[in-house]
This record gives C-alpha cells, sequence and structure tokens, in this order.
C-alpha cells in the first residue's frame, strides 16, 4: 500500500516554500505520495499529477499517515489541527527561530527525510485542553488546544475582572489583562511569557496563569489533569474579552461569558526522531549556560557531548 504524508508549509515564506518544493521531490522519488492544500501547490506551482495529491483544506489530510510542517511553531500549531482532526503524527521541521514543537532542523532535512521514507519514527502523545464557552448558560463556542487557552481583554484600556473556578469552587477574583490556561507542552510558550513554570511533557497537569494581575493571590498554579477549570467574566465588567486557543481561533466574549476548560479527550500525536530528553531540548532553545558540568562520574558524556550542550541542537 502506498504511503501518503500531508506536507504543510508557509504559503508566503519563499523560504519554507523552497524547502518544501525540494521535500516534494525527495519524497515522490522515493515512492511516497504528498498531499498539500490549493494555495500551497498553487505557490509551489505544483499540479495534481499520480505522486502530488492537491485538495481543499477539508479534505487535505484524508488518507494521510503523517503530517510534516515546515516552518515555525505557528505553522506547527496549523499543521497540528490536520493531525488530530485524523488521529495521526505530527512531525515539525522548524525554519523559524526557537520552534519548540519541531522535531527537526532545517540543516537535519536530508537525515529527516530518510526517516519519513522508512517509516522510522516513534510516536510520542501530547494532552490536549477542551474549551466550552458559554452564556446565560447557552454554548457559543467550542474549541481545543495544544499549547494554550487564553482569555484575554479585548480593549487596551479596559481591565478584565474576571472570577476563577476550581472543581466547581470559587478561588479567587482578579483585575487583570488576561489569564491563560496551560498544557505541559505549551509552558514554554505564551504562559512562559507570562511568568508561568516550565512543565516538562511527560508530566499530566493544567497550568493557570494570570496576565498582569492585580491582586495579592495571582500565582501561577499547577493543578491535576483531571481538574475542570472555569473563567468567569464578571457581568459587571466595563470591558469584553477575547477568548483564544493557540493563537490561532478566537472567540469574542461579552460581560458574563464564562470559559469551562479541561482536558481534551483526544491528544495529539507527535512523531519523534530521536530519544533525547526535554532537558537537552531546554538548552538548545533557550541557550541555557550549562558550562562547567562534567556528568556525575558514571559514564555520563560531559556537556560538550550532551545533544543540546554548548549550542548544539537537541
Amino acid at each position: 500500500m502506498t504511503r501518503r504524508i500531508l506536507l504543510v508549509a508557509h504559503p508566503r515564506r519563499p523560504e519554507a516554500l523552497s524547502v518544501a518544493k525540494g521535500v516534494v521531490e525527495r519524497l515522490t522519488h522515493l515512492g511516497i505520495d504528498v498531499s498539500l492544500q490549493a494555495d500551497e501547490a498553487k505557490a509551489l506551482d505544483l499540479k495534481d499529477s499520480s505522486r502530488v495529491h492537491i485538495a481543499a483544506e477539508a479534505q487535505v489530510a484524508e488518507g494521510c499517515d503523517l503530517v510534516v510542517v515546515l516552518g515555525g511553531d505557528g505553522t506547527i500549531l496549523r499543521g497540528a489541527e490536520f493531525a488530530r482532526s485524523m488521529d495521526v503524527p505530527l512531525l515539525g521541521v522548524n525554519l523559524g527561530h526557537v520552534g519548540f514543537l519541531a522535531e527537526a532542523e532545517r540543516d537535519d532535512l536530508d537525515a529527516t527525510v530518510e526517516h519519513i521514507a522508512r517509516d522510522n519514527y516513534a510516536v510520542e502523545e501530547r494532552m490536549t485542553l477542551h474549551v466550552d464557552a458559554k452564556l446565560h448558560g447557552e454554548l457559543i463556542a467550542s474549541s481545543w488546544a495544544l499549547n494554550e487557552v487564553s482569555v484575554e481583554k479585548a480593549s487596551r484600556e479596559r481591565m478584565l475582572e474576571v472570577t476563577i473556578e476550581v472543581d466547581g469552587r470559587p478561588l479567587s477574583s482578579w483585575g487583570c489583562d488576561g489569564v491563560i490556561v496551560s498544557t505541559p507542552t505549551g509552558s514554554t510558550a505564551y504562559a512562559f511569557s507570562a511568568g508561568g513554570p516550565v512543565v516538562w511533557p511527560q508530566v499530566e497537569a493544567i497550568l493557570l496563569v494570570p496576565s498582569a494581575a492585580h491582586a495579592l493571590f495571582a500565582r501561577p498554579l499547577v493543578l491535576g489533569p483531571d481538574t475542570h477549570l472555569a473563567v468567569e467574566i464578571k457581568a459587571a465588567t466595563e470591558g469584553s474579552g477575547v477568548m483564544w486557543c493557540d493563537g490561532r481561533r478566537h472567540v469574542d466574549l461579552p460581560p458574563g461569558a464564562r470559559i469551562e476548560v479541561r482536558r481534551g479527550l483526544r491528544p495529539l500525536r507527535l512523531a519523534r526522531l530521536t530519544s533525547a530528553p526535554f532537558t537537552d531540548r531546554l538548552v538548545a532553545k533557550f541557550d541555557l549556560s550549562v558550562a562547567g558540568w562534567r556528568g556525575n562520574g558514571d559514564g555520563v558524556a560531559p556537556v560538550d557531548d550532551v545533544p543540546g550542550g554548548a549550542g548544539a541542537r537537541p
């Protein structure tokens, strides 16, 4: 049976398009079919053929067993929507800056294509979030997130007044710029920028991180994976809000809206090419100083030999 992968690249980034065209040529030469969205195929000047399949967004992932994304974390989050909808793994190749969600770098592209061709990768599941937005008890929107659900003020001059609820009990009320509810995967994204902790991806937890909150008890919280969180925008607040899921999908929130967040029933599956630990990835992506580390003397490699150490990639 012929394998088929979905290739996702930023259609307006020349670098991504150049890399994507080369990947399509290599994969099809190796006997692997490639699916593309119509706008990306047009940007690449590719036509439907026996190996290249062009389809509208709603059908483009059908029949694919892997989603390969070329770009930064924003493009990878777009690819995650396809991967999760079809319950297939996602493999990200970083063409951006930090690229925490990416498994490979551009310089590793030849080896990455070989891994894809040989079906040589492990699959790791990442926790997701499910969110419902309600107004006066009526559902106004439902969505999901891999990184975070954020509830933010809609206008700069107005503070958002919210009450936080944990497992059906009120916790505290804040005036703030917003509230971020994050997965461990998202702990290095928006939640990190707002002062939240870094959580190792194998930890199952939900993070609650206030953004610029005016309150004494407004510290980041790490909660159990089965916690049910709710953020209520006070009915008397002067400003409205907006809910963002992974910074991609948004819903306007009027005063009195209630946002309920819980663990998603369907995780996202990430393709892993190496067994390098998250610690090495963290060191490499944030360029952390580990100079002088020599290990514990039990045969552990010194820092210069560790993937991700001393400037190496994980």
